[in-house]
């Protein structure tokens, strides 16, 4: 029987969220690019395309035509090569001789690319120019093996990669010029988060030098002592601490069973009969007064209780709210599968008890 899992932070809101800026916002304009070419992979035995895949049989003939060497299309036999996607991303300020990795993909209906050898391959940008060059062994993490129409395959023996294959023969243009301002871009957009992003760059600065231009969009002024050294700019910027702030959010996988809850997770005013599991969630204040002669104050203090009853048919409205910790805890001690747990988180969602954004993978 699989466990719910909950997991739970009591640390202090900003011991608990304190991040640099670099991980959770970008510099705008740095980003990677996606390479993409087509090419084939040899040496494969027997598991290659089938003589059918004509686009395999054409590829093959070109390469040989490059080298001087003709063949009739009609006699070619392609069991031992497959045609494959050949993807890789260019980082950005790649320079000729960085080397990246590379993902080789079957094209046509080879059954495994295990054993085989990337040949030599172009890989073009969206501008149709060649950025890299690719080749070497393929590293499958599975296989296939089997005839006669008894097989066995573990994981995807049609995708391999070929680690620092490909080699960059084009730098890509990109602009650093941030000698009067940079602009971030957040990772998720949020106005909480941005104000304190604005704030907290503004007191390291010591001068209000940022701000926002949207949720997403963050601008800073360069100091003129500053603009001769942009690179050493920025990574004082990235390094800054920011305390992110997100919405409250419940993730579920059903196919898997894995349920994910947020801290600020908090539901209210509900009570579900789910089978022969009656959920019950209320509190009530108390007063809590201070020690004599302390300096203390009254105060009151909301006590949650969270309380899953076996029998069925009865149904209990609750008075107020309670953390979804609170009611996991209880039906994990219980042994409540997560498959009904997802079934309750969904009731409650629909009831408006739960506030919280329910996203369902």
């Amino acid at each position: 029987m699989k466990t719910l899992i909950t997991l739970t932070c009591l640390l202090t809101a900003p011991l608990l969220a304190d991040v640099r800026l670099k991980d959770i916002a970008s510099v705008e304009g740095v980003r990677p690019n996606y390479l993409n070419g087509f090419g084939l992979v040899v040496g494969l035995n027997g598991t290659g395309d089938k003589d059918q895949t004509r686009f395999t049989t054409q590829a093959l003939v070109n390469a040989l035509a490059k080298s001087g060497i003709s063949l009739d299309p009609t006699t070619v036999k392609v069991k031992n090569v497959a045609f494959v996607l050949v993807q890789a991303e260019l980082p950005a300020f790649s320079r000729p001789g960085t080397r990246v990795d590379v993902t080789v993909s079957s094209y046509g209906d080879a059954t495994s690319l295990q054993g085989g050898t990337l040949l030599w391959s172009e890989l073009k940008g969206l501008d149709n120019q060649t950025y890299a060059i690719c080749q070497g062994p393929v590293i499958v993490g599975g296989f296939a093996a089997g005839n006669s129409g008894s097989n066995v395959t573990q994981n995807h023996p049609t995708v391999g990669r070929i680690p620092n294959g490909g080699l960059i023969e084009r730098p890509l243009p990109v602009s650093f010029s941030f000698r009067e301002r940079v602009r971030f871009i957040l990772d998720d957009a949020d106005f909480v988060t941005m104000e304190r992003t604005v704030q907290a760059i503004n007191a390291k600065l010591g001068t209000p030098l940022a701000r926002s231009l949207d949720p997403r969009t963050l601008e800073v002024i360069v100091p003129l002592e500053q603009q001769n050294d942009p690179v050493g700019f920025v990574s004082m910027l990235e390094h800054v601490n920011i305390a992110p702030d997100s919405p409250a959010r419940v993730v579920i996988n059903e196919k898997t069973g894995t349920i994910i809850m947020g801290r600020d997770v908090r539901i209210d005013q509900v009570a579900i009969s789910h089978g022969g599991l009656t959920v019950i969630v209320q509190s009530d204040r108390s007063v809590v007064q201070p020690n004599p002669l302390s300096r203390g104050e009254t105060a009151v203090q909301e006590n949650f209780n969270a309380e899953v009853q076996q029998n069925p048919g009865s149904l209990m409205v609750a008075r107020e709210g309670v953390s979804l910790g609170a009611i996991a805890d209880t039906l994990n001690a219980l042994k409540v599968t997560p498959r009904d747990m997802i079934a309750i988180l969904q009731a409650m969602k629909e009831a408006g008890a739960l506030h919280a954004e329910l996203v369902v993978m």
